[in-house]
């Protein structure tokens, strides 16, 4: 490995390469290490009180919330990391006998580039195989022991279970996993065949079927029609969850991201035929994947664009910039859900939004720099 780098990757190349990666390795480190102890004294007293044990805290929650957190930060740690470390290099005037040697511009960015590569690609792994799993247990812990006197149940819930089958349930407890006010309706195209409506239906958890209490069910057969009230309980499966009548609005136990990539896509083409009004945020979390790990390339042009030439009062003045963009590039990257929920974009270009105006800003800053 040694001799391969030395072969493909000049001094200059493993010089700043190692700058980068250390630079982002160690600034990251710190962000979590100060999200970890705030965390802990916001949650100390759900942990003392909930009689969570420390292999529970340690290996569940903050399993979970470490690599949560660690991927939330990547893109902004990654573009202050640049900013930093190149600036100092400008400062120092490292940068400008590279661009008076025969290295070009372009050339000098490749070590950038490899290294913007290699976060790229750790992202998008832990996007796709990491983070599922982690987020599950860190919701899962944070369900049982934080957000208890939150009510996640939805109200007047309507379903399309299959092309026939409609189902509504005006109110769910999650914790009984009980239903109230159920109706599901059966239709032959435009025609109304069956209606049942009972005043309960509960999940039974160890056969995962459903349990209709006092079911009232309406035959309709053209003008003939058979009703039968205060029918014996009917035991039965059912293509619905509990899980589909909860409401998760908080984006730290969003269960979409607790999801497998196979289930989501399974999740998605269930929810094209129950139309519950959430396929957007699914689809969203769906591409919202794959593209994020953009943001690697994206800002670091952006961050070597305004740190690469010299200036008066040193790194302050790139990093005032820096910080300025990054909370720019926040706000833009939550407003790209907002975009696709209420203003009616496409999912796949409402998550692009972000990389699009700051890899525009990007190529526009890399022209202007100093070559």
């Amino acid at each position: 490995m040694r001799k391969f780098t030395h072969r493909f990757l000049t001094v200059i190349d493993r010089y700043i390469i190692k700058k980068y990666l250390g630079t982002f390795m160690f600034t990251l480190g710190i962000f979590l290490v100060i999200s970890v102890v705030f965390d802990i004294s916001e949650h100390l007293d759900n942990f003392l009180g909930e009689e969570s044990t420390l292999h529970d805290i340690v290996f569940v929650y903050y399993a979970g919330f470490v690599p949560f957190y660690m991927m939330l930060l990547s893109p902004l740690i990654n573009f202050l990391a640049v900013i930093f470390f190149t600036a100092k290099m400008a400062n120092q005037t490292e940068i400008v006998p590279i661009l008076t040697s025969r290295a070009s511009f372009y050339r000098y960015l490749r070590p950038y580039a490899l290294s913007a590569t290699l976060i790229f690609i750790v992202s998008l792994f832990a996007n796709l195989y990491l983070l599922p799993y982690t987020n599950k247990l860190k919701v899962s812990f944070e369900g049982k022991h934080f957000f208890n006197s939150d009510d996640p149940s939805k109200n007047e819930v309507h379903i399309q279970l299959d092309k026939n089958t409609y189902v509504f349930m005006q109110s769910f407890n999650t914790e009984a996993k009980t239903g109230y006010q159920f109706m599901m309706e059966k239709y032959d195209g435009d025609e109304l065949k069956e209606r049942l409506t009972a005043p309960s239906i509960a999940y039974d958890t160890v056969k995962n079927r459903w349990k209709i209490i006092s079911p009232s069910i309406r035959y309709v057969n053209g003008l003939k029609e058979k009703f039968i009230t205060s029918g014996p309980l009917i035991d039965t499966v059912l293509d619905m969850r509990p899980v589909d009548f909860e409401a998760h609005d908080n984006v730290a136990s969003n269960i979409y991201g607790a999801m497998s990539l196979r289930l989501l896509n399974e999740g998605i083409e269930k929810e094209k035929i129950r139309s519950t009004g959430v396929i957007v945020d699914m689809q969203f979390e769906k591409y919202r994947r794959f593209v994020e790990p953009l943001s690697s390339f994206v800002l670091c042009c952006i961050g070597v664009a305004i740190s690469s030439r010299k200036v008066r009062g040193g790194v302050g003045l790139p990093l005032g910039i820096g910080i300025f963009i990054c909370f720019t590039y926040i706000v833009v990257n939550k407003f790209a859900l907002v975009f696709a929920i209420k203003g009616g974009f496409p999912p796949l270009i409402a998550v692009f939004i972000p990389n699009i105006i700051f890899g525009l800003l990007g190529y526009i800053l890399l022209i202007r720099a100093p070559k």
